[in-house]
């Protein structure tokens, strides 16, 4: 079991270092909301900013959402985002109190559900092992986002030359390593399983 936590922890842990060294990417290159600051204060102030519209700066009045970087021209931008909600922006309209608690509550129950899966699987299983470890490290870098700001800095934009109906909704490193997660454990789910096979001494055993 200590074999298998230490897969947990690490893939879990490379994830969520993954998804907020790219959000803060996304924040310093895509806003002005660390202009100004310099070193570890830059580092800083992406954890204790809170809101691009709520917390004006000096010089601005106001903080800003840069053009987004085309990083393959009519296909793949980055894009900052700043998401309330859940997925395809659900949820994003409840009160803000409110919200907050719902989303608190049920990642906290979600991470539960993962872990105690997790400890059920057996040590061949370790596609699946893999699968909710990635699961794992994803729901926790959106947590620490909501925990941190009340929503989930999504960056990642991906359409089809700006076609109506044809983008894909923004999002970021976490949501991908949970959806690579799903994925895993839908192609476990698909592998045929062989039966165990019979003790020798079964096997050889006259019939009566």
């Amino acid at each position: 079991m200590k074999t298998s936590l230490r897969l947990l922890i690490l893939v879990a842990v490379t994830v969520l270092a993954a998804d907020q060294v790219t959000k803060y990417l996304a924040v310093s290159r895509l806003t002005n909301a660390l202009d100004g600051r310099e070193g570890l204060a830059r580092v800083t102030g992406y954890f204790t900013e809170q809101n691009l519209d709520n917390h004006p700066l000096p010089e601005d009045g106001k903080f800003t959402v840069t053009r987004p970087y085309r990083f393959i021209e009519d296909y793949w931008h980055f894009r900052y985002v700043e998401n309330p909600g859940a997925a395809w922006g659900m949820f994003a309209s409840l009160p803000e109190g409110a919200r907050r608690i719902f989303f608190h509550v049920v990642s906290v129950v979600a991470l539960g559900f993962i872990f105690t899966m997790y400890r059920r699987t057996e040590p061949d299983q370790r596609m699946v092992r893999v699968a909710l470890a990635l699961i794992t490290g994803g729901a926790l870098g959106n947590f620490m986002d909501r925990l941190l700001r009340g929503y989930v800095i999504d960056f990642i934009d991906w359409h089809w030359r700006n076609q109506p109906g044809m983008r894909w909704p923004t999002f970021n490193v976490a949501d991908a390593a949970i959806c690579v997660g799903v994925a895993f454990m839908l192609l476990d789910s698909l592998k045929v399983r062989r039966p165990d096979p019979v003790p020798a001494s079964l096997a050889e055993s006259p019939n009566p």
